[in-house]
């Protein structure tokens, strides 16, 4: 069975490389909507693969981390991410081009492994990421399943290589969230949320 959460954020971005002019050239944003589908042969304790309220407490937080921020590539010009992050208090670099493609992989790699290092306690069991859909407008999505995540040929995702501003890590419940992903230190479910 396979269960679907939907999460939205407004982002600013450009994509360096691609054929538009426009969104090569010029800081451009989107209504972004984040589809998380998680899948299970399994149901727990509710008789559901996931509670979707389990999900808005660490996931929320992380894809929330990209909402009014501007998203960065690293190798970008050096000048061009010193001025964003000089104007802008909220920002994410990212190892990768901050296409639809690559926003996708990079929401897999950070929910894939925060999942995996959930401890559940409502009998959760083989509860797995199938996928991320990533819409940047109304009509283009891009979808990424595991294989897509990792893979070296459209360029490596490494958690050590994400960083997020101050501000948004001080909006995190816990500021040290990521930092403790990067880790691998475990995570519990709350018995109630």
């Amino acid at each position: 069975m396979i269960i679907r959460k939907l999460f939205k954020f407004e982002n600013a971005h450009i994509v360096r490389g691609c054929s538009t002019v426009r969104c090569r050239s010029s800081i451009h944003g989107h209504s972004y909507k984040v589809e998380l589908l998680f899948e299970s042969d399994f149901l727990d304790n509710g008789q559901m693969v996931y509670d979707f309220g389990l999900m808005k407490q660490n996931m929320k937080a992380l894809i929330d981390s990209f909402d009014h921020a501007i998203s960065l590539w690293s190798e970008d010009d050096a000048s061009y991410i010193s001025d964003m992050k000089k104007h802008s208090d909220r920002w994410v670099v990212l190892p990768v081009s901050p296409s639809a493609e690559q926003i996708s992989r990079v929401l897999f790699v950070i929910i894939d492994k925060l999942l995996k290092q959930t401890s559940t306690i409502n009998n959760e069991k083989n509860v797995n990421l199938n996928s991320i859909i990533v819409h940047e407008t109304a009509t283009g999505y891009a979808q990424c399943f595991s294989e897509d995540a990792y893979s070296k040929q459209m360029g490596s995702i490494n958690l050590e290589d994400i960083i997020f501003s101050e501000t948004i890590k001080n909006d995190w419940s816990d500021s040290q969230l990521f930092e403790k992903l990067k880790k691998g230190e475990r995570f519990i479910n709350l018995d109630s949320v």
